[in-house]
C-alpha cells in the first residue's frame, strides 16, 4: 500500500464549506440537500463556533402528526437561524490526532463528524464517511 493513513491530516477534508450563525435554517437545509452535506461547521470571523447537523434541523420540524405540519415547518425554518439550533459543545481533533483515536471518538460519542482545528481556527473536517471510504480502500 503506497499511502499511509495514521493522522487525521491524512484523511480529513481541508476545503470545508462553512455556514454563518446568522444563516436561516431554510437556506441551510436547501444547501445541505443540494450539496448532500449532513454536517456543516459554523464559523464567524475565522473561528469555529459550532456544528449544524441535518439531525439538528430535523429536530426543529413540526410534528408529522399535526395537520398543516409542512407549512409550520417552513415558517419555523424561515424564522430561525443556525445559532438557534447548532451544537456549540462539540468534540474536535487536531490534524496530528491519530486516526485510531478520532475513529474511537466518533464511535464512542455517536457523532457523525469531527471538526479539525488548530486553536479555534477550523482547518478541516473528518466524517464517518471518510472512515468508510478508507476502510473500503484498505479492504480492496
Amino acid at each position: 500500500m503506497a499511502e499511509s493513513y495514521t493522522k487525521v491530516a491524512d484523511l480529513m477534508t481541508a476545503d470545508v464549506t462553512t455556514i454563518s450563525p446568522r444563516d436561516t435554517l431554510e437556506f441551510v437545509e436547501e444547501a445541505m440537500e443540494v450539496f448532500r452535506f449532513r454536517h456543516l461547521p459554523v464559523e464567524e470571523d475565522g473561528h469555529l463556533l459550532g456544528v449544524l447537523t441535518h439531525r439538528d434541523i430535523l429536530r426543529t420540524a413540526a410534528s408529522t402528526l399535526a395537520a398543516g405540519n409542512a407549512a409550520t415547518t417552513e415558517k419555523l425554518h424561515r424564522r430561525h437561524t443556525v445559532a438557534d439550533v447548532m451544537t456549540r459543545d462539540m468534540k474536535t481533533v487536531t490534524p496530528d490526532t491519530p486516526l485510531v483515536e478520532a475513529g474511537r471518538l466518533l464511535t464512542a460519542t455517536k457523532i457523525g463528524c469531527l471538526p479539525v482545528v488548530e486553536g479555534t481556527r477550523l482547518v478541516g473536517i473528518v466524517t464517518e464517511s471518510d472512515f468508510v471510504r478508507l476502510a473500503t480502500k484498505l479492504l480492496e
